[in-house]
């Protein structure tokens, strides 16, 4: 009986989700009549048909999820080393563009605990910058991608470019000294660029597994960022040949 009550509720979820609309643990919980944690316990019993973002459950569809998923376990020191560099750039009363992916995150864990105004697109980003109570914050919506826990931003591109965005803290997946910066979704490309255009200043966040690489969307080319924040590497001598902005490393 037990079992088939697991079962029942996993159906039941599987048919209020869409890939556009991620539901909250808290609103799973109460349509099904349990506890937030029974809910938990299913979908930690289902990985492969639900994630678990930001207090909110998406969808598992094709592989591109679990790609998001190793992502964040992959490099993880190397990639708060980063956030915590990149959080020391930020100043008292700063209006910052973050954006999506796994480097990020660590970013917004370091911000100083100081009045700031953020815009985002991505959900996890944005569940982590709601817990900060002197953070403003500004979430662009549309369609979500669970792949990259982020929306595609069409009609509020517009907004964007409403806030004096003083810095943006932009990430890739691929950094090439030839090829330029590149990323593996196509919807994030417009707002990456959107965020080059408008903002003051640029940083570059990419943990040394990104150098040398090349994934299938080019969204700018190296000249566009004023620094680069990321690990020690050889791979580093390459992208100094045509980069001449600033690149900032960890100790």
């Amino acid at each position: 009986m037990r079992a088939a009550r697991h079962s029942e509720r996993i159906e039941a979820l599987s048919g209020a989700l869409t890939d556009s609309a991620p539901l909250h643990l808290k609103d799973a919980a109460s349509l099904l009549g349990v506890s937030p944690m029974t809910i938990r316990r299913d979908i930690e019993k289902a990985p492969e048909r639900f994630g678990y973002l930001g207090g909110y459950i998406v969808p598992r569809t094709g592989d591109a999820p679990y790609v998001m998923a190793q992502e964040q376990s992959a490099h993880e020191v190397a990639k708060a080393a980063i956030g915590a560099l990149a959080a020391s750039l930020v100043e008292t009363g700063d209006t910052l563009f973050i954006d999506c992916g796994t480097t990020t995150p660590h970013l917004v864990r370091a911000l100083p605990d100081v009045p700031l105004t953020v815009v985002c697109y991505a959900l996890n980003i944005a569940a982590l910058l709601a817990q900060r109570p002197h953070v403003r914050l500004v979430l662009l919506g549309g369609l979500y991608h669970a792949s990259s826990a982020s929306f595609a931003v069409e009609n509020e591109l517009t907004a964007l470019a409403r806030f004096n965005v003083n810095k943006a803290f932009i990430s890739a997946g691929g950094i090439h000294a030839e090829r330029g910066v590149s990323c593996s979704h196509f919807h994030e490309a417009p707002i990456k660029q959107a965020a080059l255009r408008l903002a003051g200043r640029r940083y570059l966040l990419a943990d040394k597994s990104k150098l040398g690489k090349v994934r299938p969307v080019l969204f700018g080319e190296l000249s566009r960022f004023d620094a680069l924040v990321t690990n020690k590497s050889p791979a580093l001598a390459a992208l100094r040949t045509t980069f001449t902005g600033a690149i900032l490393t960890d100790p």
